[in-house]
Protein backbone atom coordinates (compact mmCIF):
# COMPACT_ATOMS: atom_id res chain seq x y z
CA UNK A 1 0.00 0.00 0.00
CA UNK A 2 2.81 2.40 0.83
CA UNK A 3 4.49 1.77 -2.52
CA UNK A 4 1.18 2.33 -4.33
CA UNK A 5 0.63 5.59 -2.45
CA UNK A 6 4.13 6.78 -3.34
CA UNK A 7 3.50 5.84 -6.96
CA UNK A 8 0.35 8.00 -6.97
CA UNK A 9 2.47 10.90 -5.72
CA UNK A 10 3.97 11.12 -9.21
CA UNK A 11 0.76 12.64 -10.54
CA UNK A 12 0.77 15.41 -7.90
CA UNK A 13 3.93 16.98 -9.39
CA UNK A 14 2.95 18.74 -12.67
CA UNK A 15 6.42 18.66 -14.25
CA UNK A 16 7.00 15.01 -13.34
CA UNK A 17 3.50 14.04 -14.43
CA UNK A 18 4.09 15.62 -17.82
CA UNK A 19 7.43 13.85 -18.28
CA UNK A 20 5.99 10.45 -17.34
CA UNK A 21 2.99 10.85 -19.65
CA UNK A 22 5.20 11.99 -22.53
CA UNK A 23 7.46 8.97 -22.03
CA UNK A 24 4.52 6.56 -21.91
CA UNK A 25 2.96 8.15 -24.99
CA UNK A 26 6.17 7.84 -27.01
CA UNK A 27 6.63 4.22 -25.94
CA UNK A 28 3.07 3.48 -27.06
CA UNK A 29 3.86 4.96 -30.48
CA UNK A 30 6.99 2.80 -30.61
CA UNK A 31 4.97 -0.33 -29.83
CA UNK A 32 2.46 0.56 -32.56
CA UNK A 33 5.29 0.69 -35.10
CA UNK A 34 6.34 -2.73 -33.82
CA UNK A 35 3.15 -4.19 -35.34
CA UNK A 36 3.42 -2.58 -38.81
CA UNK A 37 4.88 -5.20 -41.18
CA UNK A 38 7.16 -4.46 -44.13
CA UNK A 39 5.73 -5.40 -47.54
CA UNK A 40 7.24 -8.31 -49.45
CA UNK A 41 8.37 -10.72 -46.68
CA UNK A 42 6.84 -14.09 -45.86
CA UNK A 43 6.49 -13.44 -42.13
CA UNK A 44 5.37 -16.95 -41.20
CA UNK A 45 8.47 -18.49 -42.78
CA UNK A 46 10.66 -15.83 -41.19
CA UNK A 47 9.26 -16.56 -37.71
CA UNK A 48 9.78 -20.27 -38.22
CA UNK A 49 13.35 -19.72 -39.38
CA UNK A 50 14.19 -17.42 -36.46
CA UNK A 51 12.85 -20.03 -34.03
CA UNK A 52 14.54 -23.04 -35.58
CA UNK A 53 17.73 -21.94 -37.34
CA UNK A 54 20.98 -21.86 -35.39
CA UNK A 55 21.81 -18.55 -37.08
CA UNK A 56 19.14 -16.91 -34.97
CA UNK A 57 21.59 -16.87 -32.12
CA UNK A 58 23.86 -14.52 -34.02
CA UNK A 59 23.30 -11.00 -35.33
CA UNK A 60 19.64 -11.47 -36.25
CA UNK A 61 18.77 -12.98 -32.89
CA UNK A 62 20.48 -10.13 -31.05
CA UNK A 63 18.79 -7.38 -33.11
CA UNK A 64 15.50 -9.21 -32.68
CA UNK A 65 16.02 -9.11 -28.91
CA UNK A 66 16.92 -5.41 -28.82
CA UNK A 67 13.96 -4.54 -31.07
CA UNK A 68 11.51 -6.40 -28.85
CA UNK A 69 10.84 -9.15 -31.42
CA UNK A 70 10.33 -6.76 -34.35
CA UNK A 71 13.04 -8.48 -36.39
CA UNK A 72 11.30 -11.85 -36.52
CA UNK A 73 8.15 -10.14 -37.74
CA UNK A 74 9.96 -7.89 -40.27
CA UNK A 75 8.16 -4.81 -39.00
CA UNK A 76 8.83 -1.13 -39.60
CA UNK A 77 10.99 -0.90 -36.46
CA UNK A 78 12.94 -4.12 -37.11
CA UNK A 79 16.33 -2.37 -36.77
CA UNK A 80 15.29 -0.66 -33.54
CA UNK A 81 17.64 1.85 -31.94
CA UNK A 82 20.86 -0.06 -32.71
CA UNK A 83 21.90 2.00 -35.81
CA UNK A 84 21.77 5.15 -33.68
CA UNK A 85 23.78 3.55 -30.87
CA UNK A 86 26.37 2.27 -33.36
CA UNK A 87 26.65 5.76 -34.87
CA UNK A 88 27.01 7.33 -31.43
CA UNK A 89 29.90 5.00 -30.62
CA UNK A 90 31.63 5.83 -33.89
CA UNK A 91 31.22 9.58 -33.30
CA UNK A 92 32.57 9.31 -29.75
CA UNK A 93 35.63 7.51 -31.04
CA UNK A 94 36.12 10.10 -33.77
CA UNK A 95 35.87 12.99 -31.29
CA UNK A 96 38.82 11.49 -29.39
CA UNK A 97 40.97 11.11 -32.52
CA UNK A 98 40.03 14.01 -34.83
CA UNK A 99 41.12 17.50 -33.68
CA UNK A 100 38.25 19.20 -35.55
CA UNK A 101 35.57 17.21 -33.77
CA UNK A 102 37.43 17.50 -30.47
CA UNK A 103 37.36 21.26 -30.85
CA UNK A 104 33.61 21.18 -31.48
CA UNK A 105 33.07 19.37 -28.19
CA UNK A 106 34.92 22.16 -26.37
CA UNK A 107 32.60 24.79 -27.87
CA UNK A 108 29.79 23.81 -25.54
CA UNK A 109 26.15 23.58 -26.57
CA UNK A 110 26.77 24.68 -30.16
CA UNK A 111 29.42 22.03 -30.67
CA UNK A 112 27.22 19.32 -29.18
CA UNK A 113 24.42 20.22 -31.59
CA UNK A 114 26.76 19.87 -34.55
CA UNK A 115 28.03 16.50 -33.27
CA UNK A 116 24.45 15.32 -32.77
CA UNK A 117 23.61 16.31 -36.34
CA UNK A 118 26.60 14.35 -37.66
CA UNK A 119 25.42 11.39 -35.58
CA UNK A 120 22.00 11.57 -37.24
CA UNK A 121 23.55 11.58 -40.71
CA UNK A 122 25.71 8.60 -39.78
CA UNK A 123 22.66 6.81 -38.38
CA UNK A 124 20.98 7.18 -41.77
CA UNK A 125 23.98 5.57 -43.48
CA UNK A 126 24.23 2.73 -40.97
CA UNK A 127 20.49 2.07 -41.31
CA UNK A 128 20.82 1.83 -45.07
CA UNK A 129 23.68 -0.67 -44.80
CA UNK A 130 21.96 -2.81 -42.19
CA UNK A 131 18.63 -2.81 -44.03
CA UNK A 132 20.39 -3.76 -47.29
CA UNK A 133 22.15 -6.63 -45.52
CA UNK A 134 18.85 -7.76 -44.01
CA UNK A 135 17.16 -7.60 -47.43
CA UNK A 136 19.90 -9.67 -49.07
CA UNK A 137 19.70 -12.21 -46.25
CA UNK A 138 15.90 -12.46 -46.63
CA UNK A 139 16.30 -13.12 -50.36
CA UNK A 140 19.08 -15.68 -49.86
CA UNK A 141 16.89 -17.62 -47.41
CA UNK A 142 13.96 -17.62 -49.83
CA UNK A 143 11.80 -15.49 -47.52
CA UNK A 144 11.07 -12.72 -50.04
CA UNK A 145 7.73 -13.03 -51.84
CA UNK A 146 8.93 -11.21 -54.99
CA UNK A 147 12.77 -11.01 -54.97
CA UNK A 148 14.52 -8.27 -56.91
CA UNK A 149 15.62 -4.67 -56.67
CA UNK A 150 12.07 -3.40 -56.26
CA UNK A 151 11.75 -5.46 -53.09
CA UNK A 152 15.22 -4.48 -51.86
CA UNK A 153 14.66 -0.75 -52.32
CA UNK A 154 11.22 -0.82 -50.68
CA UNK A 155 12.56 -2.93 -47.84
CA UNK A 156 15.55 -0.63 -47.31
CA UNK A 157 13.36 2.48 -47.41
CA UNK A 158 10.88 1.05 -44.91
CA UNK A 159 13.49 -0.09 -42.37
CA UNK A 160 15.60 3.07 -42.74
CA UNK A 161 12.59 5.34 -42.19
CA UNK A 162 11.59 3.20 -39.21
CA UNK A 163 15.08 3.41 -37.73
CA UNK A 164 15.20 7.20 -38.10
CA UNK A 165 11.77 7.48 -36.50
CA UNK A 166 12.91 5.33 -33.55
CA UNK A 167 15.97 7.59 -33.19
CA UNK A 168 13.69 10.65 -33.14
CA UNK A 169 11.39 9.05 -30.56
CA UNK A 170 14.40 8.30 -28.36
CA UNK A 171 15.55 11.92 -28.60
CA UNK A 172 12.11 13.16 -27.59
CA UNK A 173 12.22 10.97 -24.48
CA UNK A 174 15.65 12.37 -23.58
CA UNK A 175 14.48 15.97 -24.08
CA UNK A 176 10.94 15.91 -22.71
CA UNK A 177 10.54 12.61 -20.84
CA UNK A 178 12.13 10.50 -18.12
CA UNK A 179 15.44 8.70 -18.56
CA UNK A 180 17.78 8.21 -21.49
CA UNK A 181 15.77 7.81 -24.69
CA UNK A 182 17.88 5.07 -26.28
CA UNK A 183 17.91 3.01 -23.09
CA UNK A 184 14.16 3.43 -22.62
CA UNK A 185 13.47 2.24 -26.18
CA UNK A 186 15.56 -0.90 -25.62
CA UNK A 187 13.97 -1.35 -22.18
CA UNK A 188 10.46 -1.23 -23.64
CA UNK A 189 11.32 -3.76 -26.35
CA UNK A 190 12.77 -6.28 -23.90
CA UNK A 191 10.08 -5.90 -21.23
CA UNK A 192 7.36 -6.35 -23.86
CA UNK A 193 8.54 -9.94 -24.33
CA UNK A 194 8.53 -10.88 -20.65
CA UNK A 195 4.94 -12.23 -20.44
CA UNK A 196 5.39 -14.40 -23.53
CA UNK A 197 8.72 -15.75 -22.27
CA UNK A 198 7.40 -16.64 -18.83
CA UNK A 199 4.41 -18.39 -20.36
CA UNK A 200 6.77 -20.43 -22.53
CA UNK A 201 8.85 -21.38 -19.52
CA UNK A 202 5.86 -22.62 -17.51
CA UNK A 203 4.11 -24.39 -20.38
CA UNK A 204 4.18 -28.15 -19.88
CA UNK A 205 5.43 -28.91 -23.39
CA UNK A 206 8.38 -26.53 -23.08
CA UNK A 207 10.25 -27.48 -19.91
CA UNK A 208 9.84 -29.80 -16.96
CA UNK A 209 8.55 -28.11 -13.83
CA UNK A 210 11.94 -28.59 -12.14
CA UNK A 211 13.71 -26.74 -14.96
CA UNK A 212 11.04 -24.04 -14.99
CA UNK A 213 11.59 -23.42 -11.27
CA UNK A 214 15.37 -23.38 -11.83
CA UNK A 215 15.09 -20.79 -14.63
CA UNK A 216 12.74 -18.60 -12.56
CA UNK A 217 15.02 -18.71 -9.51
CA UNK A 218 17.99 -17.95 -11.71
CA UNK A 219 16.16 -14.93 -13.09
CA UNK A 220 15.43 -13.68 -9.55
CA UNK A 221 19.04 -14.30 -8.48
CA UNK A 222 20.53 -12.34 -11.37
CA UNK A 223 18.08 -9.48 -10.86
CA UNK A 224 18.93 -9.26 -7.14
CA UNK A 225 22.65 -9.50 -7.92
CA UNK A 226 22.40 -6.59 -10.36
CA UNK A 227 20.47 -4.43 -7.90
CA UNK A 228 22.99 -5.18 -5.13
CA UNK A 229 26.02 -4.16 -7.20
CA UNK A 230 24.34 -1.24 -8.96
CA UNK A 231 23.62 0.28 -5.55
CA UNK A 232 27.17 -0.32 -4.30
CA UNK A 233 29.46 2.71 -3.97
CA UNK A 234 32.73 3.85 -2.39
CA UNK A 235 32.36 7.02 -0.31
CA UNK A 236 35.39 9.33 -0.36
CA UNK A 237 35.31 11.76 2.62
CA UNK A 238 35.89 15.44 1.85
CA UNK A 239 36.61 18.08 4.52
CA UNK A 240 36.07 21.79 3.83
CA UNK A 241 38.12 24.31 5.78
CA UNK A 242 36.52 27.25 7.53
CA UNK A 243 36.57 30.68 5.91
CA UNK A 244 35.67 33.94 7.66
CA UNK A 245 34.13 36.60 5.41
CA UNK A 246 33.15 39.66 7.39
CA UNK A 247 31.19 38.48 10.38
CA UNK A 248 30.17 35.16 8.79
CA UNK A 249 31.89 31.78 8.89
CA UNK A 250 31.69 29.60 5.78
CA UNK A 251 32.67 25.96 5.33
CA UNK A 252 33.99 23.67 8.00
CA UNK A 253 31.58 20.84 7.18
CA UNK A 254 32.37 17.29 6.15
CA UNK A 255 30.81 15.48 3.19
CA UNK A 256 31.70 12.67 0.81
CA UNK A 257 31.93 11.90 -2.90
CA UNK A 258 30.17 8.66 -3.90
CA UNK A 259 32.01 6.55 -6.49
CA UNK A 260 29.69 3.84 -7.79
CA UNK A 261 31.05 0.35 -8.40
CA UNK A 262 29.54 0.53 -11.87
CA UNK A 263 30.26 4.12 -12.82
CA UNK A 264 29.69 3.53 -16.53
CA UNK A 265 26.22 2.05 -16.10
CA UNK A 266 24.79 -0.14 -18.83
CA UNK A 267 26.44 1.70 -21.75
CA UNK A 268 29.56 -0.55 -22.03
CA UNK A 269 27.30 -3.57 -22.56
CA UNK A 270 25.29 -1.77 -25.24
CA UNK A 271 28.48 -0.47 -26.89
CA UNK A 272 30.04 -3.93 -26.93
CA UNK A 273 26.94 -5.45 -28.48
CA UNK A 274 26.81 -2.72 -31.13
CA UNK A 275 30.46 -3.30 -32.08
CA UNK A 276 29.90 -7.06 -32.30
CA UNK A 277 27.04 -6.41 -34.69
CA UNK A 278 29.52 -5.44 -37.41
CA UNK A 279 31.36 -8.79 -37.90
CA UNK A 280 28.19 -10.71 -37.08
CA UNK A 281 26.24 -8.78 -39.71
CA UNK A 282 28.89 -9.29 -42.39
CA UNK A 283 29.05 -13.00 -41.60
CA UNK A 284 25.25 -13.38 -41.73
CA UNK A 285 25.11 -11.57 -45.09
CA UNK A 286 27.84 -13.66 -46.74
CA UNK A 287 27.27 -17.00 -45.00
CA UNK A 288 25.20 -18.39 -47.87
CA UNK A 289 28.01 -17.79 -50.40
CA UNK A 290 31.25 -18.42 -48.53
CA UNK A 291 32.11 -21.31 -46.23
CA UNK A 292 34.37 -19.13 -44.08
CA UNK A 293 31.54 -16.74 -43.17
CA UNK A 294 29.22 -19.67 -42.57
CA UNK A 295 31.70 -20.96 -40.00
CA UNK A 296 32.03 -17.45 -38.62
CA UNK A 297 28.29 -17.31 -37.84
CA UNK A 298 28.76 -20.46 -35.78
CA UNK A 299 31.80 -19.02 -33.99
CA UNK A 300 29.84 -15.88 -33.14
CA UNK A 301 26.79 -17.68 -31.81
CA UNK A 302 25.76 -16.32 -28.42
CA UNK A 303 26.72 -19.59 -26.72
CA UNK A 304 30.02 -19.86 -28.63
CA UNK A 305 33.40 -19.41 -26.96
CA UNK A 306 34.69 -16.73 -29.37
CA UNK A 307 31.61 -14.53 -29.02
CA UNK A 308 31.71 -14.61 -25.23
CA UNK A 309 35.48 -14.00 -24.98
CA UNK A 310 35.33 -11.02 -27.35
CA UNK A 311 32.20 -9.67 -25.65
CA UNK A 312 33.84 -9.95 -22.21
CA UNK A 313 37.00 -8.12 -23.34
CA UNK A 314 35.05 -5.39 -25.15
CA UNK A 315 32.89 -4.75 -22.09
CA UNK A 316 35.99 -4.30 -19.92
CA UNK A 317 37.54 -1.96 -22.50
CA UNK A 318 34.40 0.16 -22.87
CA UNK A 319 33.88 0.31 -19.11
CA UNK A 320 37.25 1.98 -18.57
CA UNK A 321 36.84 4.17 -21.67
CA UNK A 322 33.34 5.36 -20.74
CA UNK A 323 34.35 5.96 -17.12
CA UNK A 324 37.24 8.12 -18.32
CA UNK A 325 34.81 10.12 -20.46
CA UNK A 326 32.34 10.92 -17.69
CA UNK A 327 34.76 11.18 -14.75
CA UNK A 328 37.81 13.46 -14.95
CA UNK A 329 39.93 13.06 -11.78
CA UNK A 330 41.96 16.20 -12.46
CA UNK A 331 38.87 18.36 -12.95
CA UNK A 332 37.21 16.90 -9.86
CA UNK A 333 40.33 17.51 -7.76
CA UNK A 334 40.61 21.09 -9.06
CA UNK A 335 36.96 21.84 -8.22
CA UNK A 336 37.44 20.55 -4.67
CA UNK A 337 40.59 22.64 -4.26
CA UNK A 338 38.82 25.80 -5.49
CA UNK A 339 36.02 25.19 -2.99
CA UNK A 340 38.52 24.97 -0.13
CA UNK A 341 38.08 21.24 0.35
CA UNK A 342 40.53 18.41 0.79
CA UNK A 343 40.57 14.68 1.40
CA UNK A 344 41.97 13.83 4.85
CA UNK A 345 45.54 12.59 4.47
CA UNK A 346 45.80 13.63 0.79
CA UNK A 347 47.32 16.89 -0.40
CA UNK A 348 45.04 19.03 -2.60
CA UNK A 349 45.74 19.31 -6.32
CA UNK A 350 47.78 16.71 -8.19
CA UNK A 351 47.95 14.21 -5.30
CA UNK A 352 44.17 14.29 -4.97
CA UNK A 353 43.78 13.69 -8.72
CA UNK A 354 46.15 10.71 -8.50
CA UNK A 355 44.17 9.37 -5.58
CA UNK A 356 40.88 9.67 -7.52
CA UNK A 357 42.46 7.97 -10.52
CA UNK A 358 43.67 5.14 -8.27
CA UNK A 359 40.22 4.67 -6.74
CA UNK A 360 38.45 4.81 -10.11
CA UNK A 361 40.84 2.23 -11.55
CA UNK A 362 40.26 -0.22 -8.72
CA UNK A 363 36.50 0.28 -8.63
CA UNK A 364 36.35 0.32 -12.42
CA UNK A 365 38.03 -3.08 -12.59
CA UNK A 366 35.42 -4.55 -10.25
CA UNK A 367 32.63 -2.93 -12.25
CA UNK A 368 34.09 -4.10 -15.56
CA UNK A 369 34.44 -7.70 -14.35
CA UNK A 370 30.92 -7.57 -12.96
CA UNK A 371 29.46 -6.36 -16.27
CA UNK A 372 31.50 -8.81 -18.32
CA UNK A 373 30.68 -11.83 -16.19
CA UNK A 374 27.00 -10.94 -16.06
CA UNK A 375 26.88 -10.72 -19.85
CA UNK A 376 28.63 -14.04 -20.58
CA UNK A 377 27.83 -16.24 -17.57
CA UNK A 378 24.19 -16.89 -18.58
CA UNK A 379 25.41 -17.76 -22.08
CA UNK A 380 27.66 -20.42 -20.59
CA UNK A 381 24.87 -21.71 -18.37
CA UNK A 382 22.44 -21.95 -21.27
CA UNK A 383 25.07 -23.76 -23.31
CA UNK A 384 25.55 -26.31 -20.52
CA UNK A 385 21.86 -26.71 -19.69
CA UNK A 386 21.01 -26.62 -23.44
CA UNK A 387 17.91 -24.45 -23.13
CA UNK A 388 16.31 -23.16 -26.34
CA UNK A 389 17.49 -19.80 -27.65
CA UNK A 390 14.16 -18.04 -27.36
CA UNK A 391 14.20 -18.06 -23.53
CA UNK A 392 15.05 -14.41 -24.02
CA UNK A 393 14.16 -12.82 -20.72
CA UNK A 394 17.82 -13.43 -19.89
CA UNK A 395 18.91 -12.07 -23.24
CA UNK A 396 18.24 -15.07 -25.42
CA UNK A 397 20.77 -16.91 -23.32
CA UNK A 398 22.52 -13.69 -22.35
CA UNK A 399 22.48 -11.55 -19.21
CA UNK A 400 22.66 -8.41 -21.36
CA UNK A 401 18.91 -7.86 -21.58
CA UNK A 402 18.32 -8.42 -17.85
CA UNK A 403 21.16 -6.02 -17.04
CA UNK A 404 19.63 -3.38 -19.31
CA UNK A 405 16.16 -3.83 -17.84
CA UNK A 406 17.26 -3.63 -14.19
CA UNK A 407 19.75 -0.79 -14.75
CA UNK A 408 17.30 1.35 -16.71
CA UNK A 409 14.58 0.69 -14.13
CA UNK A 410 16.91 1.76 -11.29
CA UNK A 411 18.00 4.92 -13.12
CA UNK A 412 14.42 5.87 -13.95
CA UNK A 413 13.26 5.24 -10.39
CA UNK A 414 16.13 7.39 -9.08
CA UNK A 415 15.10 10.28 -11.35
CA UNK A 416 11.47 10.01 -10.27
CA UNK A 417 12.50 9.89 -6.62
CA UNK A 418 14.62 13.03 -6.99
CA UNK A 419 11.61 14.92 -8.39
CA UNK A 420 9.37 13.73 -5.54
CA UNK A 421 11.88 14.63 -2.84
CA UNK A 422 12.47 18.01 -4.47
CA UNK A 423 8.75 18.76 -4.22
CA UNK A 424 8.55 17.63 -0.58
CA UNK A 425 7.05 14.23 -1.22
CA UNK A 426 8.38 10.97 0.15
CA UNK A 427 10.67 9.15 -2.25
CA UNK A 428 9.25 6.81 -4.85
CA UNK A 429 11.01 3.79 -3.32
CA UNK A 430 10.81 4.85 0.32
CA UNK A 431 8.09 4.42 2.89
CA UNK A 432 6.45 7.13 4.89
CA UNK A 433 3.53 9.52 4.95
CA UNK A 434 2.91 12.00 2.18
CA UNK A 435 3.95 15.50 3.10
CA UNK A 436 1.49 18.18 2.14
CA UNK A 437 2.44 20.11 -0.94
CA UNK A 438 3.59 23.63 -0.16
CA UNK A 439 3.75 22.93 3.60
CA UNK A 440 6.01 25.17 5.65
Amino acid sequence: MVLLKNFINIFFVPELRKKVLVTLGILIVYRIGYHIPVIGVDIDKLKHFMDQASGASGILGYIDLMSGGAMRQATLFALGIMPYITSSIIMQMLTMTMPTLEQLIKEGEYGRKIINQYTRYLTFGVSLMQSFGFAMWVESMGLAITPGWAFRLLFMLSLTVGSMLVMWLGEQISFFGIGNGSSMIIFAGIVARFPQDFLKIWSLDFLSWEMAIFVTLLFVFFAAFIVFLEKGERKIPVQYSRRIVGHRVYGGQSTYIPFKINTAGVMPVIFSSAILNIPMGIAALLSSRFEFFKNMTEWFSMTGVLFNVVDFLLIILFTFAYTAMIMDPEELAENIKKSGGFIPGIRPGRKTAEFFNYILTRIGLIGALYLGLLAVLPNILWGVVNLPFYVSFLGGGSGTSLLIVVSVALETAAQIESYLIEHRYEGFLTSGRLKMRGAR
